[in-house]
């Protein structure tokens, strides 16, 4: 392998520099900074890194079909919201969040963290964001506030998201070569099966994440009084400080267990529901909230009367529990409905003769649900056909920028993937640049172990992806430096969940359904230091722990 030099390896980070330069500092919204940075990375690759111009348009084709993939799901996110508006539900929704607590930091820990826990168990895949956000905003929220603090709570629930794809697949894949775990795992492992192992890393992320993830509500409500309030106060936020991480242990306390007993497929999802049944009578009654409520600055319009709403509270909320219903349902492999689901697939295999391959399973992805759903609803609610015609025309209305972005963004996300088959005699460039930060740490290594997690799930969009990627590489150097591979993976995971915060496809994604297009660079303003802090924790945590074993 050629050694990597100081071109090479600005090159290898020029997706993640060409992010921050052109989003954060200039401020260039997402439909020009996108396609900017893909045309930047697909020539570097090609001069630099010497990767045939086949090989970019392929792996170009593949980003444009998970693109796609994405705008869909933000299409039925954003079809279901327009759609309880058009019904009169979204009011009656507002009314029944007053009656639980008017209180807006309970109410963002509630949805935010709680209710996208649990669509992250089910789903995954940036659908917590674009489904709570726009909740967020039809309750009152500020759109900015609305995006942000979704993004900033799907961190410790995506360790288990889409029923433990990030574990199953991410990790279990990832260790993999060929189909058969990779020879040096094996050699490491001994006698100790795979999905085994796989076990001990859940229950190892899991443990360490309880110090971490149980104040991540307490984190949201701190940030949404400073940035959000009139008076921009911290100390607004942490004056519900006992709620905010009992909520915290209210999902984080049953994911355990449930890891503990069950694996990583139901943790998210059982922590979601239980925080739910929990906390909730817990906000209803004020019990550790102050007597006094927060609001914003200029609070929201109140909402009709009880006796003005066309529905009842239970039917207004309906749809959404419907699709919670779905989500679990299409993912469980114990029953038929995920396997008629998936049974179709479009796909282009080995494209252009390169080995690439894009996929697309439509009925499979939580957009169907989602219009499924709408559907129904139109039923539910009995809607006039004007009611319908509305809520598809403002929907399909808000794609166009949407489309672009993430258009450009995943394909240069895929182009920098699968930059390993090239003339430079290197390997990919993420892997090169995770290799140039283990050489540079040596021992320390369970301290940045979270930062290659995170750097992965930021530049390809998922923490699945992240793992895939770096799982083996993470591996072998947890059995170089001596540490325990497990906790090394488990660091992997978590910062993974961080990185998840930052990635440029979940902020298009949640921006795009509150209409905030544009304003990516200030959604990553608020999102990059809780994202660094929850790396950061996580690595100290690794550390620590790579002491005393």
């Amino acid at each position: 392998m050629a050694t990597m030099t100081i071109l090479t390896t600005i090159v290898a980070m020029l997706p993640v520099l060409a992010v921050f330069v052109l989003l954060v500092a200039l401020r260039l919204p997402a439909v020009r900074a996108m396609p900017l940075s893909f045309a930047a990375t697909a020539a570097t690759a090609m001069l630099v890194w010497k990767v045939d111009f086949v090989r970019v348009v392929a792996a170009s084709i593949e980003g444009v079909a998970v693109g796609l993939s994405i705008l869909w799901i933000i299409f039925g996110a954003v079809l279901l919201l327009n759609t309880l508006r058009s019904s009169g539900a979204m009011d009656c929704i507002r009314h029944g969040f007053s009656i639980v607590t008017p209180d807006r930091r309970a109410q963002v820990i509630i949805i935010a963290w709680l209710f996208g826990g649990f669509v992250e168990g089910a789903a995954g895949f940036g659908t917590p964001a674009a489904l709570a956000a726009p909740l967020l905003v039809a309750i009152g929220f500020p759109p900015l506030a609305a995006v942000v603090m979704p993004l900033i709570a799907n961190s410790s629930p995506v360790s288990f998201g889409a029923v433990g794809t990030p574990i199953l697949i991410g990790i279990g894949q990832g260790l993999q070569v060929g189909g058969q775990v990779a020879p040096q795992v094996e050699a490491t492992l001994g006698g100790t099966l795979l999905p085994a192992f796989l076990e001990t890393t859940t229950a190892t992320a899991i443990t360490m994440d309880l110090a971490i993830g149980s104040f991540v509500p307490l984190l949201l409500v701190a940030m949404l009084t400073r940035f959000f309030g009139a008076d921009r106060s911290w100390r607004e936020g942490l004056a519900v400080w006992r709620f905010a991480i009992f909520a915290g242990l209210s999902f984080m306390v049953p994911a355990l267990l449930m890891a503990l007993a069950l694996g990583p497929e139901f943790p998210a999802i059982f922590g979601g529901l239980a925080g739910l049944a929990v906390v909730v009578p817990a906000a209803r009654h004020g019990l550790f909230l102050p007597a006094e409520p927060w609001d914003f600055a200029q609070a929201a319009d109140d909402p009709p009367a009880r006796d003005g709403f066309r529905i009842g509270l239970r039917r207004a909320w309906l749809p959404y529990l419907l699709v919670g219903v779905l989500l679990v349902l299409s993912r469980l492999d114990a029953l038929p409905l995920r396997g008629w689901l998936s049974g179709l697939e479009l796909a282009w295999r080995d494209i252009l003769g390169t080995g690439i391959d894009a996929s697309v399973t439509p009925l499979f992805l939580p957009g169907t649900l989602f219009v499924v759903t709408v559907l129904a609803t139109f039923y539910l609610h009995r809607m006039s056909a004007e009611m319908i015609r509305g809520a598809l025309t403002r929907s399909v209305g808000m794609l166009a920028g949407s489309a672009i972005a993430l258009c450009t963004s995943v394909p240069m996300v895929r182009v920098f993937i699968n930059s390993d088959v090239n003339g430079a005699g290197l390997d990919s460039m993420p892997l090169e640049l995770a290799a140039l930060m283990s050489q540079a740490t040596g021992g320390a290594w369970p301290l940045v172990a979270p930062l290659v997690g995170a750097l992965g799930s930021f530049i390809s969009g998922s923490a699945t992806f992240s793992n895939l990627m770096f799982s083996l590489f993470q591996f072998s150097v947890a059995d170089q430096v001596g540490v325990a591979p497990q906790l090394v993976l488990a660091g992997q995971i978590l910062g993974a969940n961080a990185g998840n915060m930052i990635c440029v496809v979940n902020v298009v994604a949640a921006a795009s359904v509150v209409r905030l297009l544009g304003h990516e660079g200030s959604i990553l303003r608020y999102t990059l230091v809780p994202s660094l802090a929850y790396c950061s924790l996580a690595g100290a945590v690794a550390f620590t722990v790579s002491i005393f074993l």
